[in-house]
């Protein structure tokens, strides 16, 4: 599993499709966090980060689509899958490999926005005065948010040979996943169980976690939303081999 992990990783870190995916994130998410007037924390005036955590669920739509969208598809177009499945490694270590290379890559992503986190605390007046609870709540909902897309990414890419094609599914269950729900829920039908149904969607347990407060339940729900996925992407291979 590890061989596999590791080749995983390695070979999207040397191309370099990797660091323009990430480099456009950081560059997009700089410019939304500092410099447009709508957005940017210096007009807003208050030394706090939430802008920027309401604003990372959506640049995820695509970076993690972008990052996954290989995994599967990939292997089987370049035929390279064939010969995986023919190693001394089970199909659920297969998936758990891409799955856990994927994920750090979303980690890297993440790490170089900590400047932010330190700016502020700079900028804050008096020095440091960040509600760090906060912050590291939503970091800690972003880390489940990515685990939960890049499920889904996986599960996509899984579907199709086309990468295209597998970052389009991705990045559109990706966006039901996160705001289809609490549309759904609007409908005058479902008004009564509106609730239950803003339940099954991430957004309320994300905005929940960015508090700063981590319940079980919210725990629960991803790593629940993540095996899921997983496990469609076990039955998928599955019929494939």
């Amino acid at each position: 599993m590890y061989a596999v992990f590791k080749r995983e990783l390695f070979s999207f870190l040397s191309s370099m499709v990797a660091y323009i995916t990430i480099g456009i994130f950081l560059l997009v998410s700089s410019l939304l966090l500092w410099f447009f007037p709508d957005t940017s924390l210096l007009e807003y005036g208050y030394a706090e980060l939430s802008g920027f955590f309401s604003l990372v669920p959506y640049l995820f739509m695509f970076l993690i689509p972008a990052i996954t969208m290989r995994s599967f598809a990939e292997e089987r177009r370049e035929g390279t899958y064939e010969l995986l499945v023919t190693k001394p490694i089970t199909l659920w270590q297969i998936i758990a490999a891409k799955y856990l290379a994927s994920l750090v890559l979303v980690l890297f992503a993440l790490m170089p926005t900590l400047v932010y986190w330190y700016s502020i605390s700079k900028l804050g007046f008096p020095e440091g005065n960040v509600d760090s609870g906060a912050v590291i709540g939503s970091y800690l909902g972003l880390f489940l948010l990515g685990s939960a897309f890049t499920s889904i990414g996986i599960f996509a890419s899984a579907l199709t040979k086309n990468q295209v094609i597998a970052f389009v599914v991705s990045a559109g269950l990706c966006a039901f996943a996160f705001l289809g729900f609490d549309f759904t829920s609007q409908l005058i039908a479902l008004q009564k169980i509106e609730t239950l149904v803003v339940a099954f969607g991430i957004n309320e347990h994300y905005i929940s976690i960015s508090r700063g407060v981590l319940d079980t339940r919210d725990l629960l729900y991803f790593i629940t939303f993540s095996a899921v996925f997983l496990w469609c992407t076990r039955l998928i291979m599955g019929g494939k081999k």
